[in-house]
């Protein structure tokens, strides 16, 4: 195995504690309580707030301090928020919309609403996700490279597989459903992913508002006879690399942001155990 240099290896620090880096001035922050749970970029403000005066929507509420939403039963506020991401979705303010929901969990651990996922980054909420590390027992890195259809990052290199965490779906079946959808891992295998971590990753993401994530780590070990296959169309090849080529790939900005914070983990984890 290559050896990976110091200074890639403090690059490679560098970049996980800078995940999380300031928002953009002047945002809107949106409010459950005393909570600030999401915030509006100003190029989406003027429309929220124009739209609520204009046409309001229960259990939402626009003042000085920011966007309020109302402390009621999950399903009611979850169907405010539908409203007002179906108006900013007429607007264009909500691109790649999926016909899919997420959900806003609490510190508490409760669900508190959902709405759909592109609405997340629009409103600057934080979302789930699943990524799994697949390393093949000689040491390889299996990372896929994304479809050029995909709205988001095409031709970028992935995960083995990765996926957001849809409402009322676990995190570990998400893990194992993204890894036959997406590398075409058989459950018997999939089953045996080691959770490997959690990120949290905060960052503005033009046009879509801000990305806002908690994004929770696997690692999966695997035969090297097996070699992954896609299954939904999302991603377009698969390629092996050592630890070494994977970080330096990840500092020539070849990876997804995601992937290139999940594979840096990887990566500085197996540094330390060698």
């Amino acid at each position: 195995m290559s050896t990976i240099p110091v200074s890639t290896l403090a690059a490679l620090e560098e970049m996980l504690q800078n995940a999380s880096c300031h928002l953009p001035h002047a945002c809107l922050p949106i409010l459950l309580g005393e909570r600030t749970v999401g915030h509006l970029v100003p190029e989406f403000t003027p429309f929220v707030i124009e739209s609520l005066q204009c046409e309001p929507i229960a259990h939402l509420n626009v003042s000085a301090r920011g966007l309020s939403l109302a402390a009621v039963p999950p399903a009611h506020l979850s169907a405010s928020l539908r409203v007002l991401a179906m108006r900013m979705r007429d607007a264009g303010l909500i691109p790649a919309w999926r016909n899919e929901e997420f959900a806003f969990y609490g510190a508490d651990g409760h669900e508190y609403f959902r709405v759909e996922r592109a609405a997340f980054r629009s409103l600057g909420v934080q979302s789930q996700a699943a990524h799994i590390n697949g390393v093949s027992v000689n040491g390889q890195l299996w990372v896929g490279r994304r479809s050029e259809s995909k709205q988001i990052d095409p031709g970028k290199l992935d995960n083995l597989a990765a996926g957001g965490i849809s409402a009322s779906e676990t995190v570990v079946h998400c893990a194992i459903r993204e890894l036959w959808e997406e590398a075409g891992i058989p459950e018997p295998i999939a089953s045996a992913i080691a959770p490997a971590g959690k990120l949290l990753i905060s960052r503005p993401h033009p046009p879509h508002g801000i990305h806002h994530e908690s994004l929770f780590i696997f690692d999966l070990e695997l035969p090297n006879h097996l070699i992954p296959v896609n299954h939904d169309g999302e991603v377009s090849s698969f390629i092996q690399l050592d630890l070494a080529e994977a970080a330096a790939r990840i500092l020539a900005d070849e990876f997804t942001t995601d992937a290139a914070l999940v594979t840096a983990d990887l990566i500085l984890r197996r540094n330390r155990m060698a």
